[in-house]
């Protein structure tokens, strides 16, 4: 029997519209996929409805892959593919295992030998650097910064220095209830002349992407409490 396909699939970032953020085609590759692995349910229902899924809802089986699940766990998940059926592997926002709990999935799916196909869709990540007009050549994500205040201004503070030195372009996020206090902490912690580029809501009709000095930014702050948002600095 052959194994089946691994299917890693993005998910919106947010609320707009499914047709302009997910191909055609690569809504028509997942419409008719019966197996699922899934960070929420809810939500990937949800997201399915939005593709026109050619199964009823409570026929498609959906196993859970979240940061609870142990690593031991994650041979039952690949399951499905061993017996010859296609999985789609679903982000809650944005690429699967960018960001995100499916990469030691993926990892064992190569291991065993299974075929793995991304497919087209929205990254958060790249969608921010392009529209940035910052280093695009060399780059860096390092994911969530420190939460505790001394520890977020010294990791700011070697980003910056790194920025410079190295002519790189440094991309971090932050749970969105705490954007605003990072966003102080960089305003308060960088050099005047670093570029700090802030994307906010990205794909949303509510979009707003801009770069400007920390200088600049100090003029004026947006205000990103409970806002989705990426941030990229880049230092002189």
């Amino acid at each position: 029997m052959n194994s089946g396909t691994l299917y890693l699939i993005p998910a919106p970032l947010g609320e707009g519209d499914i047709a302009w953020i997910i191909p055609a085609a690569v809504r028509q590759c997942i419409a008719g996929l019966g197996h699922y692995i899934v960070e929420h349910p809810k939500t990937a229902r949800q997201f399915l409805k939005q593709i026109g899924c050619v199964l009823p809802l409570q026929k498609i089986s959906m196993q859970v892959l979240d940061e609870h699940t142990r690593f031991k766990e994650l041979a039952n998940l690949l399951s499905p593919l061993l017996a010859g059926n296609d999985v789609g592997l679903l982000s809650e926002a944005g690429c699967p295992a960018v960001a995100d709990p499916g990469a030691e999935l993926v990892r064992l799916a190569h291991q065993k030998n299974l075929r793995v196909v991304p497919l087209v869709g929205p990254s958060s990540i790249l969608l921010a650097l392009m529209a940035s007009g910052l280093n695009g050549q060399r780059f860096v994500f390092h994911g969530y910064l420190p939460i505790e205040k001394n520890r977020r201004i010294k990791t700011i503070i070697e980003l910056e220095k790194d920025s410079i030195a190295r002519d790189q372009t440094q991309i971090f996020i932050e749970t969105p209830y705490r954007n605003q206090k990072l966003l102080e902490s960089l305003v308060l912690t960088c050099r005047d002349d670093t570029a700090l580029c802030i994307a906010c809501n990205l794909t949303a009709a509510s979009e707003t992407i801009s770069t400007r000095t920390i200088k600049e930014w100090k003029r004026t702050l947006p205000g990103l409490k409970d806002k989705p948002a990426i941030f990229l600095l880049h230092g002189k």
